[in-house]
């Protein structure tokens, strides 16, 4: 009985037995079918890498040049990738929460823009301005060193005390991180350019020579109002910062032309400031440094997807996968 069941089983169609393959063996199988795609593809891959070193090196290199050559409409195309690139990629994904973040701070942003480009410019706008971007600029701040500890603490395994998987304390840390660094780096951008626009239309700056009007020893060169006390002096409501250049401002405005604006000569007669001698408290050091973090950033950010899109497109025209 037992020899006719063996025989049974050994004549039973193979169409008819299932192998059941756990998850380590479709790993091996999913890798071997992946190798067997890529064999002899070895050549191939070595003009990809090259395509991507030598994109990369020319991008750099044309970036760079039309960055010195022509500032203006550089700062303007690397605003507009900046702000859009982003929320395109989104809209791709899905990614709502992010969308509805991008939305309202583009809707006030906007408004503040607004404000900053009308002529002829009201005397209460600057400081309104400085206020909106330095506001952005110290909760982006935060974010990002929040984000960061989290990301810090879920790979200590701190998050295992709260019962919470690692993964996903990684994954919020890494998204409040990112909020913090691009919200960041496009306020920055935004906010340089409305203080060109608005120290332009009061006419204590230019862009490229002399200013038109003369300066007033009581008067802030940023928001063309008047100095409430004397430099040195302790200030009620705001203090006077005077610059190596002999020239006085209000020391929030000139703390907004510096960080916010990106700015680092004199607002009236282009001197470089000293930014040493003007943050001389160690707490305040790591914003220069922050402020420096966001333009490295931004690189990646706004020039990143177009310079892998083209990259993708070179390997497709050429034939490479």
């Amino acid at each position: 009985m037992d020899d006719i069941n063996i025989t049974g089983l050994a004549i039973e169609p193979a169409e008819n037995v299932t192998r059941i393959l756990t998850r380590e063996e479709q790993m091996r199988e999913e890798h071997r079918k992946l190798h067997e795609l890529h064999k002899g593809h070895e050549s191939m891959h070595a003009e990809m890498l090259i395509i991507l070193m030598v994109t990369m090196i020319v991008a750099q290199i044309v970036l760079l040049e039309w960055k010195r050559r022509h500032f203006k409409s550089f700062q303007v195309v690397t605003s507009l990738a900046l702000w859009l690139i982003p929320f395109i990629m989104s809209i791709r994904m899905s990614y709502w929460r992010f969308i509805v973040f991008w939305t309202l701070f583009s809707l006030i942003t906007g408004l503040v823009v607004r404000k900053a480009l009308e002529k002829p410019l009201q005397g209460s706008t600057p400081r309104l301005v400085y206020k909106w971007f330095y506001f952005i600029y110290k909760l982006t701040y935060v974010l990002g060193i929040v984000g960061y500890f989290i990301m810090v603490a879920a790979f200590f395994g701190v998050s295992v005390v709260f019962n919470v998987n690692p993964a996903v304390w990684m994954d919020y840390g890494l998204i409040i991180m990112y909020y913090g660094l691009y919200f960041g780096v496009l306020g920055q951008d935004i906010a340089e350019i409305c203080a060109s626009k608005m120290a332009a239309h009061l006419g204590y700056y230019t862009p490229q020579g002399m200013p038109t009007r003369s300066l007033d020893k009581n008067i802030c060169a940023v928001c063309g109002n008047k100095l409430l006390v004397n430099a040195g002096e302790e200030g009620i409501i705001e203090s006077t910062f005077q610059l190596t250049c002999d020239h006085t401002f209000h020391e929030f405005c000139i703390r907004g032309w510096c960080i916010v604006g990106k700015k680092q000569t004199c607002p009236y007669c282009k001197e470089k400031v000293d930014l040493k001698r003007m943050f001389r408290n160690p707490w305040e050091k790591p914003h220069v440094l922050y402020g420096q973090l966001l333009d490295w950033l931004r690189w990646f950010v706004a020039w990143g997807p177009i310079i892998m899109s083209i990259i993708q497109f070179i390997n497709y025209i050429l034939g490479l996968k």
